[in-house]
């Protein structure tokens, strides 16, 4: 049903732009100083094109008074905000070991000669190694 009338409002849409180029352009905005025959003027012009603009303009607003009110029957009644909890994920308790390394030590080898610097203990500096 729904689609139904989008599709309806949307060809509206595209007619009644079609319709307005279509019309004789009459100078200032709303018809003020083109003469008579405008929107703003005594009395309306009663041309095809005059009729057709207006059936087209009172459906495209039937059409979107229509979808606004399917639009609001559909939704939950709840808002985006009731949604949101204000607690965090909770974490993973391990960090995931990748299947690849089988849980070793992801840097290369150290290249002969070079010593790597070793922890003492979670306070100090790294230092070298003591020579044996």
């Amino acid at each position: 049903m729904q689609n139904v009338i989008l599709i309806v409002h949307l060809i509206l849409a595209l007619s009644l732009i079609g319709i307005v180029l279509l019309q004789r352009s009459e100078g200032g905005g709303l018809g003020m100083g083109g003469g008579g025959g405008g929107v703003m003027s005594g009395r309306a012009a009663a041309t095809a094109l005059g009729k057709l603009t207006w059936a087209f303009a009172i459906g495209f607003i039937i059409t979107s008074i229509t979808l606004t009110i399917l639009a609001a029957a559909n939704t939950e009644g709840a808002s985006v905000v009731d949604r949101v909890t204000d607690a965090p994920e909770p974490a993973p308790a391990t960090a995931p070991v990748s299947p690849a390394t089988d849980g070793q030590d992801l840097l290369p080898p150290a290249p002969a000669g070079n010593t790597p610097l070793v922890p003492q203990n979670a306070d100090t500096p790294l230092v070298p190694p003591a020579a044996e």
